[in-house]
């Protein structure tokens, strides 16, 4: 989670008279519309923050204290999901502050992280990495290099990185900031669980399964004790929890997260918001692989139809939608439609992304899955290898994506009879899985049972036409 900061509440000396009462005024609204904010009553915040803005108005056009509520009702738009409204609130705040305080002040460098969080959750990378660096070069000089708002500055960088799939790069970051906000703000801190669910996410892209989830519970109990219980944040830490149990083969403890968080999630945000949509995705996408089709397509289309409203069409997250939409169309034999889907994913994202990103080669993954299984063998193949190829780039050759990649290379091989080529990948991928996985999980029983199947074929040298594989081993990546 990127964390907001809320502005520093200033109380510079004015006239008495009407500009005191107007002060009060101000205080007593954004009072209130933090305290509904961190309640999750966004309605009634919005109107105390707009009641704050019209009396900030009349303070002066280099009031911290507009800066201050420009920012908080900016924060509340980003967070409802209405990204166009909440972009012009920041970048006037971050002016008003830079008037007020100079352009290396830490209350500018504030501004500017909230504006990078923005540009981030709009998939603008470059421009949100450049604003998180400059934020965070100027509070390490002016308030210290273990002050908390410099954790949240390495915390938000963490964040971008691994959403361009640089998770190894975030790790240190993420590290460095959890000392900094235990030590600073106490271990039970909101704060401490936002940072210990990130790099629970870190740990989980490369593969660590195990050592992400005792941080996930960590985030879990942390949130339920410090926040009211039907906090949007309290869903939030449900879903995470439920995503590393798909990932460890636990369907059925996931379902019942999954439906829990979606359901606060609506009730507390309402049906449109993108923490909606994604939790229709991850909902959607355990029932597919459950090969529950027709509960599954309802929910995808949803998520994308809230996705394209709040994001607009060439968002990557809108991409990851339309893969995962060419996924289930797929399994169903929905070819046409499938293709479709997975060609527009794959535009977007080398747009988006740049072709070396691990999410261009999920799409290059399914599209090879579809050829395969259309049995178009030579259209499959260098898209299998090309995925591969930015996995092992991207993620490093002991990812588990890289064991899919190989594995769906070495079936590809097989069922063209080429099993001694295939049998090294075979044992390439079972090696990564039992590693990163663990001895008894089910991709890792898969493994094993389609390496022992190809190395007794490969050892009575079939001829080039055997077909000994099925196509239920490969492993489409959503």
């Amino acid at each position: 989670m990127d964390t907001t900061f809320r502005g520093v509440i200033g109380v510079l000396l004015l006239s008495a008279g009407s500009l005191a009462a107007q002060e009060g005024v101000w205080d007593k609204e954004i009072r209130d519309g933090n305290l509904l904010r961190r309640q999750a009553h966004y309605a009634e915040a919005e109107q105390s923050y707009r009641a704050a803005l019209e009396q900030a108005e009349q303070f002066g056009a280099r009031d911290p204290r507009l800066a201050s509520t420009l920012n908080n009702l900016a924060a509340l738009y980003q967070e409802a999901g209405r990204y166009g409204e909440a972009e012009p609130l920041y970048r006037r705040a971050v002016k008003v502050w830079e008037s007020a305080y100079g352009p290396d002040h830490a209350e500018t460098a504030r501004g500017l992280i909230n504006l990078a969080s923005l540009d981030r959750a709009q998939g603008r990378y470059t421009a949100a990495e450049s604003l998180y660096r400059r934020a965070l070069a100027i509070l390490e000089r002016r308030e210290g290099p273990s002050h908390p708002s410099v954790a949240t500055a390495l915390n938000n960088l963490a964040e971008l990185y691994c959403a361009q799939g640089q998770c190894p790069q975030a790790e240190p970051l993420l590290k460095r900031a959890l000392a900094i906000r235990r030590q600073a703000l106490g271990p039970e801190h909101p704060e401490v669980a936002d940072t210990l669910s990130n790099l629970a996410h870190a740990y989980a892209a490369q593969g660590r399964l195990r050592e992400a989830e005792p941080l996930l519970h960590q985030a879990l109990q942390i949130r339920e004790k410090a926040l009211p219980p039907e906090h949007p944040e309290v869903a939030k830490a449900w879903n995470n929890l439920a995503s590393l149990y798909v990932a460890q083969g636990r369907p059925e403890e996931a379902e019942t997260l999954f439906r829990r968080s979606l359901a606060l999630w609506e009730k507390t945000l309402g049906p449109d918001h993108p923490s909606v949509a994604a939790g229709l995705n991850n909902l959607a996408e355990l029932l597919a692989k459950q090969q529950r089709y027709a509960a599954a397509e309802p929910l995808y289309l949803r998520s994308l139809q809230i996705w394209e409203k709040t994001l607009g069409p060439e968002h990557p997250t809108v991409a990851a939608s339309l893969s995962n939409l060419g996924a289930l169309y797929s399994a169903q034999y929905r070819y046409n439609l499938a293709h479709e889907r997975y060609r527009r994913a794959l535009e977007i994202r080398e747009k988006a992304l740049g072709p070396d990103h691990p999410d261009v080669a999920t799409t290059l993954n399914n599209l090879g899955v579809m050829f395969y299984e259309l049995r178009r063998y030579d259209e499959s193949e260098p898209l299998y290898r090309r995925a591969l190829a930015v996995r092992e780039k991207a993620l490093g050759p002991q990812h588990p994506d890289v064991a899919n990649s190989l594995q769906n290379l070495a079936e590809l091989l097989a069922v063209q009879g080429k099993y001694r080529r295939a049998e090294p990948l075979f044992r390439r991928a079972l090696l990564i899985r039992e590693k990163a996985l663990g001895p008894d999980h089910p991709e890792v029983a898969r493994s094993r049972e389609a390496y022992g199947a190809i190395v007794r074929k490969a050892k009575h040298t079939p001829r080039p036409s055997d077909d000994v594989t099925s196509q239920s081993s490969l492993l489409p990546r959503l």
